[in-house]
């Protein structure tokens, strides 16, 4: 079972720390290996003068440091080809966004790092049609792809989960990943920003893992009212240990 969690954006490097740090004590009690993701830039923000980080060069120089201090893994996610040569120096898994999953440069970019590829399922995508992003990086040489679930568009400014996508990428790729708290946004649906609401994230991760997801993603902090990106559904970082021993 693999574990992804962390703050949605970089913040800075006193948030990294204090996540990472949790994540490291969890691993050694629970005996798990939580990857460590945060993003450099959150290019899809719903507005211009949203929050979007510290860019790439200081996000990978602040990540290099996670890794360096704390031994984690990382993830992180990029929206431009270019960007998949400097992040797989850094990473051990990089991120397809869902909007741009079926960005072909973007997959072949991604494939030729030779890291893990993890691709996001796009919001109007069934499970099934996730077999042609698989195969663009596959065919590209990705040497092992994860798919991750994020639930899909329903109506304006909201997101509903069909749990049926989990098996039916399941029989594409052998690691599906459910990401329990971007699929309890709510998009563009808090005046401005993103909306949403953590309370349901257990349960999503639950009925996951029922439906045979292998892998569970968590945006975590340690104040998600406060965050500066995806706060209303990113986990309390002090609830992660309880969902990851209720899944195990």
């Amino acid at each position: 079972m693999k574990f992804i969690a962390g703050p949605c954006v970089i913040e800075s490097a006193e948030l990294l720390d204090i996540v990472a740090g949790r994540l490291v004590a969890i691993n050694r009690r629970m005996g798990t290996e939580i990857i460590f993701k945060a993003s450099f830039d959150k290019a899809n923000r719903t507005s211009l003068g949203s929050f979007r980080g510290p860019g790439i060069d200081k996000g990978l120089r602040m990540l290099a440091d996670v890794k360096s201090k704390w031994g984690l893994r990382l993830l992180t996610d990029i929206h431009e080809a270019w960007q998949a040569g400097p992040v797989g120096e850094v990473v051990d898994v990089v991120q397809i966004p869902a909007f741009l999953c079926r960005q072909t440069d973007l997959l072949v970019a991604a494939a030729k790092t030779g890291k893990i590829v993890n691709i996001k399922k796009a919001q109007f995508l069934s499970g099934a049609d996730m077999r042609y992003p698989y195969e663009k990086a596959l065919q590209s040489g990705a040497a092992e792809i994860w798919l991750t679930e994020r639930g899909n568009s329903f109506g304006y400014n909201n997101l509903v989960v069909d749990f049926r996508n989990i098996p039916d990428m399941l029989a594409i790729a052998p690691t599906v990943v459910m990401d329990c708290t971007h699929s309890v946004q709510r998009p563009s649906a808090a005046n401005g920003t993103t909306g949403g609401d953590r309370r349901f994230v257990p349960a999503m991760a639950r009925a996951a893992k029922a439906f045979g997801a292998n892998g569970f993603f968590f945006e975590v902090h340690p104040d998600p009212d406060c965050a500066r990106s995806d706060g209303p559904n990113m986990l309390q970082l002090d609830d992660l240990e309880n969902v990851i021993e209720s899944l195990l």
